[in-house]
């Protein structure tokens, strides 16, 4: 739960500790999680690849787990329980077919029929959402550009903080086919049946690429990666042993590509521009300053009179 520093006092006890720190930054690339998603996390080169391997499969299960809680948690502090599956549809039609809809005091019709409408009260649904709030913006994926590494027992910890909101909100307990119920107290293997399925990934059969090389079992980091630093970091995607490897990091990135685009349309802009217009029009422009280069190697472009303004 703590950012990472990127520069420290440069005492030698520090170096002996911290000089074999490795940074992993993991992108997904498996189902929905495969949009530029990822997270950071610390190991050192000294670090068995097993058990490398399972800590991120871990950390990205629990992701994963995080967003189903996210889902079916925001659905219970809006809409309720959600209703047996032979009973789902909206309660306007079951009124119609004459069956009975239970209506408490806060009921707020649930559109997609699948709960029943009877959310726990303001304060206690206001509960809910802010500790699902708190468990997304630990595990969102901007945490990569801040710098800060995920751990397991931080992410098991926003999840009891949610667990704990769900049992005050409904202490007798959830119905067994709910699927907040199911996204908190399953284990990994029972969601499989749910849209996660086709991203979740089992630790023994998961391998870890960098560099379009794989990390081979029964290694140490250090074997992989050679001698490291505090400052190392790789980036790094996790696979199945039959997928093979995965796709490569593209060598410009979006934001690089989106400048690129930027730019060459501002420049054919002006080159329209320049076409349309007269000869001696292009006289005017900064770039067709024969004096311009000087200047700015001098520092007075930005130069203005005291007083004047324009």
């Amino acid at each position: 739960c703590r950012q990472l520093t990127p520069s420290r006092p440069a005492s030698p006890l520090y170096h002996l500790s911290a000089a074999t720190m490795v940074l992993i930054s993991l992108k997904s690339t498996l189902g929905a999680s495969s949009n530029n998603d990822g997270f950071l996390y610390e190991t050192t080169s000294s670090t068995k690849v097993d058990d490398l391997i399972e800590s991120l499969v871990e950390i990205h299960n629990a992701r994963l787990r995080s967003c189903l809680i996210m889902d079916s948690v925001r659905g219970l502090a809006m809409h309720g329980v959600m209703k047996r599956p032979e009973n789902t549809g909206t309660d306007e039609v079951q009124e119609m077919i004459g069956n009975e809809v239970e209506k408490g005091p806060n009921y707020v019709a649930d559109p997609s029929g699948l709960r029943t409408g009877n959310p726990p009260d303001a304060q206690m649904a206001e509960v809910l959402k802010r500790e699902v709030k708190s468990l997304e913006e630990y595990i969102d994926k901007q945490k990569v550009a801040r710098k800060v590494a995920l751990t397991i027992e931080c992410i098991e910890e926003k999840i009891n903080n949610v667990r704990g909101a769900v049992t005050m909100a409904y202490p007798m307990g959830l119905p067994e086919w709910d699927l907040a119920r199911m996204a908190l107290d399953d284990p990994i293997e029972k969601l499989k049946g749910t849209y996660l399925g086709g991203s979740l990934i089992d630790a023994n059969d998961a391998s870890l690429w960098a560099c379009n090389k794989e990390f081979p079992r029964g290694q140490l980091v250090s074997d992989r990666l050679g001698s490291c630093n505090e400052k190392t970091k790789v980036i790094a995607k996790l696979s199945t042993k039959e997928a093979g490897p995965p796709a490569r990091e593209p060598i410009v990135s979006e934001a690089e590509r989106n400048a690129m685009s930027a730019f060459h349309f501002k420049r054919q802009e002006e080159l329209k521009h320049l076409a349309q217009a007269d000869e001696d029009d292009y006289l005017n422009s900064v770039w067709a300053d024969p004096k311009g280069m000087k200047r700015n190697l001098q520092g007075l472009n930005d130069v203005k009179a005291p007083g004047l303004r324009f």
